[in-house]
């Protein structure tokens, strides 16, 4: 009878067509309700429609997709089941009760979801179907739609969110002291100098200009000749005319340049190559935007004189490959982006659970197994889908790795542009790429008889029992830290590395090692772990390994001339206090020359001060604040806004109202908009003299798992990074230390009007055609209703407001707003930049 029924669902699978198509499957998504029984969870729905020629057959199938969220037990309707396989990974099937769904209908499956979710960046993604007939062959399900959220209980997380939905109104309100201040009046130069006076007249520059350089600038020479290349015609460099560009050595502080400009000659001086390249860039950032469009016969530049240097000297952005992979090229213009606007620190995330980037030739399965992501359940061959990568393994969001002969390129570009690049090797958590590689590494040389060489770089004992769950729901995704060949495998991937940065004769002087998020119960069923506690005396417990792998890796890097670089966890270790187990500061590694990226700060969670205490206690300390750095924070609370949120809502604001040295005096709100206590933040550790002196400088932080593309990847990136860029370079601002409340509010709000008209009349015209053009973020537009009439602005003052009043969306041959306009119930209105982009359409 089994056998019988087995063939009736195979002659139903194909009745949709001989190759077993879903192309009349259709899905949507929903989100019925947040703090569903009062928990925090959400209930939430799929929905499948099939089309009037399709059916889906009540047996013989199987969904895969990828979500977030975890699926609570026995919480799934419809006569489906969902089993997680791992990760974000997950099988939908239809259980024995399950009657298919005939051609044209529709079936709504209910479940309960752990977390809330509020926006289109949590819904499940990559779907895609497997016969059991065809057990080889997947067909990915394209049809899918994301049903807006709009009610209360949609969009509010709990009945302690405090943070509305974006309207209208709420973004008016936020915009309203933004002041329209006028082109003339601004400071041409980005990000803001320590000093700068314009003078009469102006510096014609053209094809014929000769740029001079002192022998120690050749370098700077040579960019600065491609980049007057790229901006005019050619001519007749022979210097007659007398005007001229002068590269010359001064003593000044490192990095801080001189650039004076007058009718007839540009003079950039300098101590250090750094320094004249930073006045290149100023240079260009007085150049008028419209001029980057196209080759210009000549170009006038205002006489300035401009006096210059960084605050920090660690101004640094962390990008993630590993969730979803970027090609060269958009690392290459993620460095003429950087550049322009002098960060100087690309912290180049290589690896992680779902991909590992980065060619090493001695260790191939690395990228072999570890760069590819498709159809597996095994993850011998490839690691399996995740964040909607999909089934096939050519797929460009999933799979890829940057060639030794690549990264090389990257370096050498980096280098030019003085761009110090430090390459991340997630560990020993975040390291499931690196597992599965060389597992496969290890059957390969296994079959071959090779027991020794199969086992010289394996990353987990094979008989390890242990039971955990990672953040990101893997079982199998911590380097066992007990056994020799980890270490073996930290000492040939460093030795691999350095080697590449010699061949591009690139500065390295950290690698960046990881160390976040290792989830309790890792190792606890180690062998190898056991057989450590008894040739290790100092080894009592699991939470002795932490110490015990760092400091090796620390010695590793040391032998290498290399000082180590992680995350904030490696400078801590569990202590039992109060017979409670806590994260207290772990001294062993504190004034040891380790730099600590500290992420940590979320408003509410109860460390708020890590940084602070870190960088007191003798850590070199990167603020990487997730409160005001994290890129891949949704800029605003909306549904159709991409991007996390579980440490905050960062928009550009947010980067440049941070205050390093003391984040908690312009602090109001926790991560749920709820208003802090005043005690609350008083009780927190503050920086001290010998810490203000530990705190390396900033860096803003872009993790993958929302960038499917090189375009979303520019959204998220722009314009933040240019709030980023001023609060790293810009000396530190009197609104920041004034101690007089009202006056430092209103320093702050003409500080803030002159960022975005800066920015929208000058920066981000520049990007629309920079390095190829930008997809920068576009905001939507702030509207009230007054009097009967309708009052509009936004955040950018540079951009023009294009509304219409018929319920058509508007484009830019609408009306521009240029005063209130009388209400209508179907009006419509959008931001458009020059080059005919454009924020969301608001209705009002």
């Amino acid at each position: 009878m089994a056998l019988v029924m087995l063939c009736i669902n195979m002659s139903q699978a194909q009745t949709n067509t001989a190759a077993g198509s879903v192309s009349g499957l259709s899905i949507s998504w929903k989100n019925v309700t947040n703090n569903y029984e009062g928990k925090p969870q959400s209930r939430q729905a799929l929905i499948f429609t099939t089309s009037s020629k399709y059916q889906l057959p009540a047996k013989g199938w199987k969904i895969y997709f990828n979500n977030a969220r975890q699926f609570v037990p026995n919480s799934v309707t419809g006569g489906l089941q969902v089993e997680h396989i791992n990760g974000d990974f997950f099988c939908l099937s239809p259980m024995g009760d399950f009657k298919g769904i005939g051609k044209g209908q529709s079936l709504t499956m209910e479940f309960t979801a752990s977390e809330w979710v509020v926006n289109i960046s949590d819904a499940p993604e990559g779907f895609y179907l497997v016969w059991d007939s065809q057990p080889g062959k997947t067909f990915p399900i394209t049809k899918f739609h994301a049903e807006q959220s709009t009610k209360p209980e949609q969009l509010m997380r709990s009945p302690q969110d405090r943070i509305e939905a974006a309207t209208a109104a709420s973004i008016y309100e936020q915009n309203k002291l933004i002041e329209n201040i006028a082109v003339d009046k601004l400071v041409k130069v980005f990000p803001t100098p320590v000093t700068y006076k314009e003078q009469p007249g102006t510096f014609i520059l053209d094809g014929s200009i000769n740029v001079q350089s002192s022998p120690l600038f050749k370098s700077e020479q040579a960019y600065l000749k491609e980049t007057l290349g790229s901006l005019l015609i050619a001519g007749n460099s022979t210097g007659k005319t007398g005007r001229q560009i002068i590269l010359q050595q001064k003593p000044m502080a490192a990095e801080a340049y001189e650039l004076i400009i007058s009718t007839n000659q540009i003079t950039i001086n300098a101590a250090d190559g750094a320094g004249i390249f930073y006045g290149i860039q100023s240079l260009k950032t007085l150049i008028d935007p419209k001029a980057y469009g196209q080759k210009q016969k000549s170009i006038s530049i205002q006489n300035v004189t401009v006096n210059d240097q960084s605050r920090f000297s660690y101004r640094a952005f962390m990008l993630d490959v590993a969730r979803n992979f970027k090609p060269k090229q958009e690392i290459i213009k993620l460095l003429d982006v950087m550049s322009l606007y002098k960060l100087n620190v690309l912290h180049f995330h290589l690896t992680d659970d779902e991909g590992w980037r980065l060619e090493i030739p001695e260790l191939p399965e690395l990228t072999a197994v570890g760069a590819k992501r498709g159809h597996t359940l095994t993850n011998t061959d490839n690691l399996q889908p995740a964040l909607g990568s999909g089934p096939d393994i050519t797929n460009k969001q999933g799979s890829g790795y940057y060639t030794k002969a690549d990264f090389i390129e990257i370096l050498k570009y980096a280098t030019q542009r003085h761009i110090r690049v430090i390459p991340e090797i997630e560990s020993p958590g975040h390291a499931r790429a690196a597992i599965k590689s060389m597992d496969a590494r290890y059957e390969h040389y296994l079959k071959l008889g090779q027991k020794a060489e199969a086992e010289q770089y394996l990353l987990r004992d094979l008989n390890d029992t242990s039971k955990y769950t990672s953040v990101q729901h893997y079982n199998d995704n911590v380097i066992d830290v007990s056994l020799p060949s980890t270490y073996a495998f930290i000492s040939k991937v460093t030795a691999s590395v350095v080697q590449m940065y010699k061949q591009a004769d690139a500065p390295l002087q950290t690698i960046h090692f990881g160390g976040d998020e290792v989830p309790a119960g890792a190792w606890q069923g180690s062998p190898a772990f056991r057989q450590l506690m008894k040739t290790d005396t100092v080894i009592h417990s699991t939470d002795d390994l932490w110490l015990h792998y760092y400091t090796r890796v620390n010695d590793i890097l040391k032998s290498n001339g290399l000082y180590l670089t992680a995350w904030e966890e490696v400078g801590l270790v569990k202590a039992i206090q109060n017979k409670q187990k806590v994260n207290v500061i772990n001294k062993s590694l504190a004034n040891n020359n380790v730099h600590l990226e500290v992420w940590n700060n979320v408003i509410g969670w109860g460390a708020e001060d890590l940084a602070y205490k870190q960088a007191n206690a003798g850590y070199k300390v990167i603020l990487s604040c997730v409160s005001n750095m994290y890129f891949d924070m949704a800029s605003e609370k909306a549904f159709n806004e991409p991007g996390y949120y579980w440490g905050s809502y960062v928009d550009v604001e947010k980067l440049f109202k941070f205050i390093p040295f003391n984040y908690f005096k312009n602090t109001t709100e926790d991560q749920l908009g709820r208003p802090l206590n005043s005690a609350y933040l008083s009780t927190k550790e503050k920086l001290t003299e010998t810490g203000k002196t530990n705190i390396v400088g900033l860096q803003g932080a872009l993790f993958g798992e929302t960038l499917k593309t090189p375009e979303r990847m520019e959204y998220m990136l722009l314009p933040k990074l240019l709030g980023l860029a001023e609060r790293a370079w810009e000396a530190d601002p009197e609104w920041a230390t004034s101690e007089d409340t009202t006056q430092a509010k209103e320093l702050y709000n003409h500080a803030w009007s002159t960022f975005v008209n800066q920015i929208s009349k000058r920066e981000l015209p520049r990007l629309d055609k920079y390095a190829g053009g930008f997809n920068y973020r576009i905001p939507e537009v702030g509207a009230i209703e007054k009097d009967g009439m309708v009052l509009m602005n936004s955040q950018l003052p540079g951009f023009n407001i294009h509304y219409s009043t018929d319920g058509s969306v508007p484009n830019m041959k609408s009306p521009v707003y240029r005063s209130p306009i009388p209400f209508s119930r179907d009006l419509k209105m959008v931001l458009f930049n020059a080059k005919g982009n454009s924020g969301r359409v608001i209705s009002f």
